[in-house]
């Protein structure tokens, strides 16, 4: 055997060996390469549970601009990797979203693609004017106030509803709803019926036909009922007082409906001028409910006119401690001197109006 023939041979196995430990490694770096790319999509990845929003028209980097101001997630790197195999990136969506922790990659790019929002709750309540009840619910959703206040000039779809621009009122029951942060002020309204039929369910409507009222009435009349009495106690009192005076065909003489033509609720002490004031409000002047509700009615004084008090009471005036609560009488003559006391209590105080 000549030396160039062992030469070679001694070469092969050396090569081998090369051979064996490139696979080798490449096996290893191929192996934790694919751990690591595993560890991006299916290891937990949320680091603070809080919710985020995502505005409309907003670019993936402006999302994870969002995330790490946040301090949402644990790996940022992983995210990108994802979204990017997933094609998240040109598939932004606006919502309010939250990631819950145990959440890995792969979810939260899925739910951020799928756009599965989280709901949050809008509550509205204490609300008289629609301006009220706008600037309450904008704080929540997408929608802003003036799409909301939009509402109550759409005649068209007022009457799609089944109500008037006077009645619109009642179809908004303050209470604490869920909604999508991305909710317009249409989906809103769409909402707010479903709900108002369902809380108009057969036991209440039964409730309001034995009272002779209709769902709109009911909540007029209890519009009335939350503006005289701050007091839940005597909701249903007042209500069977102004129920009585509706059955005898007596004016309500309702002094928050007066407050409320004159467009003054901070009125203490109603006068005689604003008692003649022109306006289908003034249930001094004219008989029967007003044409509408002068407020947004909570559910509480809903269900007290629904479950008004049975008494014979057709009186009423604040009770001269001035602590909120009322004097109910049967006849004039015994209202008459409880207003008396009442009147007197507002000039001691120099409270004249």
């Amino acid at each position: 055997m000549t030396i160039d023939k062992k030469s070679k041979l001694m070469l092969f196995p050396r090569m081998g060996k090369f051979i064996i430990i490139f696979f080798a490694l490449a096996f290893i770096v191929a192996g934790l390469r694919g751990y690591q790319l595993y560890m991006y999509v299916f290891h937990e990845n949320v680091k603070t549970e809080k919710a985020f929003f995502i505005s409309e028209g907003a670019t993936f980097s402006e999302v994870t601009d969002t995330l790490e101001a946040n301090d949402i997630l644990l790996n940022y790197k992983a995210f990108r990797w994802v979204a990017k195999k997933k094609k998240y990136r040109e598939a932004v969506k606006p919502g309010r979203y939250l990631f819950r922790k145990g959440m890995n990659t792969n979810q939260i790019v899925n739910k951020l693609r799928a756009g599965e929002q989280e709901p949050l709750d809008v509550t509205f309540n204490n609300a008289r004017f629609k301006q009220d009840l706008a600037g309450k619910v904008s704080r929540y959703i997408l929608a802003d106030s003036l799409s909301i206040l939009k509402l109550f000039d759409d005649h068209e779809k007022i009457a799609a509803y089944g109500f008037t621009p006077e009645t619109f009122k009642a179809m908004f029951i303050p209470n604490t709803y869920e909604f999508y942060w991305t909710t317009d002020a249409a989906e809103f309204a769409d909402r707010m019926k479903k709900e108002y039929d369902r809380f108009w369910n057969e036991t209440r409507r039964k409730k309001a036909d034995a009272a002779g009222l209709t769902p709109v009435e009911v909540t007029t009349l209890a519009s009335i009922v939350q503006e005289e009495t701050a007091k839940t106690d005597e909701l249903k009192r007042v209500a069977g007082l102004y129920v009585n005076r509706l059955k005898r065909g007596i004016p309500l003489q309702a002094d928050p409906t007066v407050k409320f033509a004159v467009g003054d609720f901070s009125l203490r002490r109603v006068l005689n001028t604003h008692l003649e004031m022109d306006s289908p409000y003034n249930t001094y002047k004219n008989a029967g409910l007003p044409p509408g509700p002068i407020n947004f009615p909570e559910v509480s004084a809903i269900e007290a006119v629904l479950d008004y008090e049975k008494h014979n009471y057709l009186y009423m005036v604040a009770r001269e401690d001035f602590s909120g609560y009322h004097h109910f009488s049967r006849t004039l003559a015994e209202h008459n001197r409880h207003a008396a006391r009442y009147r007197a209590a507002l000039n001691d105080r120099k409270i004249w109006k």
